[in-house]
């Protein structure tokens, strides 16, 4: 059994500033001309890139990545956003012993801005870091909707999707136990490990692939390899980049 020592959410959630961009979630600023919720953006059906945030930054995600394949941008779109929802829910569990409240209708994001994903929370609300709480939290609160909403416009498939969130967590959780290990913090590293492997185990994730330790291997890919001069991730389910079809399609 891991004992954890509960700690109260300080107002600008200090404690993630030391672990990177991936963790830290801003809670003051924007206050002039904030940026759309990402409940906003998760429900705007508009299919254009003036009219809907989520294919906006689709399309700047395809131009960085220098893809013509707007599916595949959409993946990664997915898996960092997915990225940033664990690390901060995760890191706050670890570290604080609870997490803030990342109602999708108050969490708000800038899609015009550089990776990884700029997050802005109005305020911070303590709630429970059980891992029903955190799968709440983060899968309901915002991968399920997420992914409805990129489906909607590309051709991704649920198993690709799944696995992107399986793979976010994963990382999340290696990256916390590598900076918490470092630093003398093994109950924190022992608490990532442990909500991880039971987060993995929920029914929105399962058979998504498999944690050995820190090492996940998914059973999906996130179509990565089909960026020009790309290869495949540390975690795909594929040894070497499958050969990819001469006609790139829009998605």
């Amino acid at each position: 059994m891991v004992l954890l020592l509960f700690v109260d959410l300080d107002p600008g959630l200090a404690a993630l500033r030391p672990l990177g961009g991936f963790f830290v979630l801003r809670t003051r600023g924007a206050a002039a001309g904030p940026p759309p919720t990402l409940a906003q953006a998760y429900g705007r059906a508009a299919p254009d890139v003036d009219g809907n945030p989520l294919i906006f930054r689709v399309h700047k995600v395809a131009r960085a990545l220098g893809t013509p394949e707007l599916r595949v941008a959409a993946s990664t779109t997915h898996q960092a956003l997915a990225a940033r929802l664990w690390s901060i829910a995760l890191g706050c569990a670890a570290l604080y012993g609870s997490l803030p409240d990342l109602d999708a209708r108050h969490l708000r994001w800038d899609p015009d801005a550089s990776a990884p994903d700029d997050l802005w929370l109005s305020g911070v609300r303590p709630l429970p870091a059980e891992p029903d709480r955190l799968a709440a939290v983060v899968l309901d609160g915002h991968l399920a909707p997420l992914a409805t909403a990129l489906r909607a416009h590309y051709r991704l498939a649920p198993g690709l999707l799944r696995g992107n969130a399986a793979s976010a967590l994963a990382g999340a959780a290696r990256e916390l136990e590598r900076w918490a290990r470092l630093h003398g913090r093994p109950d924190s590293a022992a608490r990532a490990r442990s909500l991880a492997a039971r987060l993995l185990a929920h029914p929105q994730l399962t058979g998504a692939g498999t944690l050995t330790g820190t090492a996940f291997r998914r059973r999906s890919c996130c179509l990565y390899y089909r960026v020009p001069g790309a290869g495949v991730c540390g975690d795909c389910c594929f040894p070497r980049p499958p050969r990819s079809s001469p006609r790139a399609t829009s998605g």
